[in-house]
Parts: C-alpha cells; structure tokens; sequence
C-alpha cells in the first residue's frame, strides 16, 4: 500500500473511557484527530469508548484501522486492543499481550531485569494490604528513604506518592491501591531523568532522548503538562557513550515488552552513568506538549506526519501493508 492509498483509509481515533486519565486521554485524541486530518487523511472521526452506543459504531462505521490514544485502564492494559481484535480492525501501537504486560510494572520488571535492563530496587504489595509497623521497619530498612510509592496498573503520576518518612508509608500504598491495583514500593534512584522514545515494530529506532528538568520532587501531574519548554532539553545533557547506552536499553525494553509501534521507556541516569528503567508506556502522551511528539519534532519528524507513520506501523503489525 502506498503513502497516498494510505491516506485514502478511514480512521477512528479512540479516546476518553473511565480511567484517571480520560481527559488527558480525550486532549491525545482531539490533537492526533487534527493532525491526521491535517496530513491528508479523508475521514477521522473520534469516539469515547464511554459513550452511547461505542460498540455499535466502532464495528459499524466503515472504519479501516483504529488509532487508540487510550491513556490508563482499558487503553493501555490490553482491553480495547482485544476488543479491536475481535473486529479484526487494524489498530496503532502494542497488541494484548505488549500492552498487558507493559501496564502491570511488577510484570514488566521482570521482563527488564531478564533482559539486562538495570531497575530500582523494590516490592510489591497487594490491594488492601495495611501493613503493620514490622513491615514499615522491614521495607524501610531493605530500601531506605525517601521512596517511592506507585499503583502497579497506572499512569501519569496518578496514585504517586514521594515517601520521605516511615510513618507516610502506609498511608501511601492506601493510596496506591484505592483503585484495586498491587502497589509497588520501590527504592529512589536519584540523578538525571530521562525519556527515550521508541518507534517502529520490527525493526525499532531511538528518537532523541528528552532531559527532563522539573524542579519537583518528581515529574509529577503539574509539570507533565505544563509547556514542554520549561521542563524538556533535546538532547539530553549525557556522556555520549551514556546517551547511546540508554537509546539501546529503550529499545531492548521495547522488544521485551512486546510493544508496537512506538514505546517511551523512563529513565533515572546515576552518576556513574548507569540508566534505570522505571517504567514503559505503550500509548504515551500525545498532545503538542507531550513528551515523544516534542522529540519526534527534533528528530525531523512534525506532529502530522508522526500521526500517519504510526498509521503505517499499524497496518505493518496487522499484515495489511501490502493489501
């Protein structure tokens, strides 16, 4: 399929549903909407999996392939794909499997540390669990203080707590598990935060690494979307062997994982340079300030065309670039 039958396709952006992250969710679909329209593409509509009557218009809208800009639960943990592959529709970024794995982190840490991909050291807790002052004492003496405690299936700093004292703790997995997600409680890596976006499916590349400078205890809601200018350097200020270390590490992590399409795996760089993964995210941000479609933008590639690669990469996936 050439470039110009592909922008014959009709497109659904999928977007919004029930998560913490909707509206985020719904600003990735409107921007993705826009730019796929302003690259060529002659239908795009836009539907929320929450709204009357989403099954019956996916399935029955003409619709050659779906763009899923589904940020949370139900997006990015493999349900909407499974949905898409019942409909035998063709579909952006991670299947099932990539997406499933990639959400629940205590998964995914095991996939990084098989693969060589240094992280944090940590547990990981069950929903409900209170833990007593044995457990307090026992976790902060393994990991020390501060830490970090985050929801297992969750994204966007939503549920993240900076723990500073034993006493926080468990008031913070509390927190952490409110939804009904497993916690993880994890040791904090102090040094440079970085983010390496990924893109391509067989044969993956690293775009530029993003510094991210925030002036937070952690990149937290706020400064996530507040304007990119103020918290991203492009490139990242590393050593250069460091810098092409961590791309290779981002894309491994993106193998490992199973993802398509396009990956953003999170990085803390010690000072002795050694990158620690934190966590992958299969569907990142993907509004005018969002993190990989600023470095995709210093790597030669506008917002417009982003969109329609990702496009391809989905048709690629699904065995329909050559139909």
């Amino acid at each position: 399929m050439t470039s110009q039958d592909v922008l014959g396709l009709k497109v659904v952006v999928i977007a919004g549903g029930w998560s913490d992250e909707k509206e985020i969710s719904l600003d990735s679909g409107r921007a993705c909407q826009k730019a796929l329209t302003e690259v060529g593409f002659a239908g795009v509509d836009l539907l929320d999996p929450a709204g009357d009557g989403f099954v019956s218009k996916l399935a029955n809208g003409g619709y050659d392939v779906a763009f899923v800009a589904m940020h949370g639960h139900y997006g990015e943990d493999g349900c909407i794909q499974g949905l898409l592959e019942i409909l035998h529709m063709p579909y952006t970024f991670s299947g099932v499997l990539g997406s499933a794995v990639s959400t629940e982190k205590e998964v995914a840490k095991t996939l990084y540390n098989q693969a060589g991909i240094p992280t944090p050291c940590g547990t990981d807790v069950a929903p409900g669990t209170k833990l007593t002052a044995d457990d307090v004492d026992r976790i902060v003496n393994e990991l020390g203080l501060p830490l970090f405690v985050k929801p297992a299936a969750n994204g966007s700093s939503f549920g993240v707590t900076r723990v500073t004292s034993a006493s926080e703790l468990p008031e913070a997995v509390e927190r952490a598990t409110a939804g009904g997600d497993r916690a993880l409680i994890e040791e904090c890596v102090t040094g440079t935060e970085i983010t390496v976006p990924v893109i391509g499916n067989d044969n993956p590349k690293a775009l530029p690494i993003v510094e991210i400078v925030t002036g937070a205890e952690f990149y937290n809601l706020k400064v996530k979307y507040e304007p990119s200018s103020m918290h991203h350097v492009i490139p990242a200020r590393l050593e250069a062997g460091v810098y092409a270390h961590a791309q290779e590490l981002a894309i491994r992590a993106h193998r490992a994982l199973h993802c398509l399409g396009a990956s953003r795996s999170d990085f803390i760089v010690r000072e002795d340079g050694t990158p620690v993964i934190l966590e992958t995210n299969t569907i990142p941000g993907m509004t005018e300030n969002s993190l990989l479609p600023d470095s995709a933008r210093h790597g030669g590639i506008e917002f417009p065309e982003l969109c329609k690669k990702f496009v391809e990469y989905a048709l690629e996936a699904h065995g329909k670039s050559e139909a």
